[in-house]
């Protein structure tokens, strides 16, 4: 069964909640600053589960007079705040790793602990692998923001999982606070990537290269002597699709003839490009429409 964008992210709240129950059994059992800093990673998951919820609500929300082009873009701020709780946990993790370092402290019941730990996640990475198709299916970058965390804590498990076996095997309790350090730059990274991506959205980027050919394809389908196409630009906000052009044709064309022509070019980009909305000005072939004129940016 197909799980919606919205649902997988209810599920991520749920699943949250029970890896920060388990992990923090684990860190209760074994006082190991790794596995604490794992515990705190999936707090971070849980906030930002909840809010990539909120935002995905706000994102389907339709058309208002204060927001004529939708709240398509509410995404961003779900994968921009994901990405600054990542960071803030990321220097939570070194502060507690480098007192540990210092300090260093025995580890109690690896066993059972490090059990607790790797069930946890196998429940993120289950769950990840789902989202994550999901979200390349509906353009959801709140749903894959969320899904590459949780990789990430995936990750940063398997890596802690790892140090303590050594630390049990060597006695070298160094590792511990070392292997935080090494979950909190990793995670660090993840946060870099889903803050440029948010950043990259509210700035209205361009639909990708295979995308913007796909488009270019379909308009030279409509292209002959009497039919041309420029000034083609295109953005997304979210999981919506957006391409603006203008559609040279002779200046003798009645507007019926015109706007029938236009029609069957945006049915035709829409089909071959799911989820987008072309904007054509209709232009005799003899016009220009010139957007950089100084006079315009005053």
């Amino acid at each position: 069964m197909k799980l919606s964008v919205t649902a997988y992210l209810k599920l991520s709240v749920a699943v949250a909640v029970a890896t920060i129950l388990l992990k923090t059994g684990a860190w209760w059992l074994t006082d190991s600053v790794s596995l604490l800093s794992d515990a705190m990673e999936s707090l971070v998951n849980l906030a930002g589960a909840l809010f990539a919820l909120a935002m995905v609500t706000v994102a389907t929300m339709p058309a208002d007079e204060d927001h004529p082009y939708g709240h398509h873009k509410a995404e961003y701020f779900s994968s921009g705040f994901e990405g600054v709780l990542i960071l803030v946990a990321a220097v939570a993790i070194i502060g507690a790793a480098v007192h540990r370092l210092f300090n260093p402290q025995p580890l109690e019941a690896l066993g059972l602990g490090l059990g607790l730990a790797v069930f946890s996640s196998a429940l993120n990475g289950l769950l990840a692998w789902g989202m994550l198709k999901t979200a390349r299916q509906h353009r959801s970058i709140a749903l894959e923001a969320d899904a590459r965390h949780l990789f990430t804590d995936v990750w940063t498990s398997a890596g802690v999982v790892a140090g303590l076996v050594a630390v049990h095997f060597t006695g070298w309790l160094w590792l511990d606070p070392v292997m935080a350090m090494a979950v909190a730059l990793n995670i660090l990274r993840e946060a870099m990537h889903l803050i440029r991506r948010s950043a990259d959205g509210l700035m209205d980027r361009a639909l990708e290269p295979q995308v913007r050919d796909e488009i270019e394809r379909t308009l030279d389908v409509f292209r002959h002597q009497a039919i041309r196409f420029d000034h083609v630009v295109t953005r997304q906000a979210g999981q919506r699709r957006f391409v603006d052009m203008h559609m040279h044709m002779p200046a003798g064309w009645t507007l019926g003839r015109a706007a029938a022509l236009r029609t069957s070019v945006e049915q035709a980009l829409m089909s071959a490009v799911p989820g987008l909305r072309a904007t054509i000005q209709l232009l005799p072939m003899n016009v220009e429409a010139h957007f950089d004129d100084p006079k315009d940016l005053i």
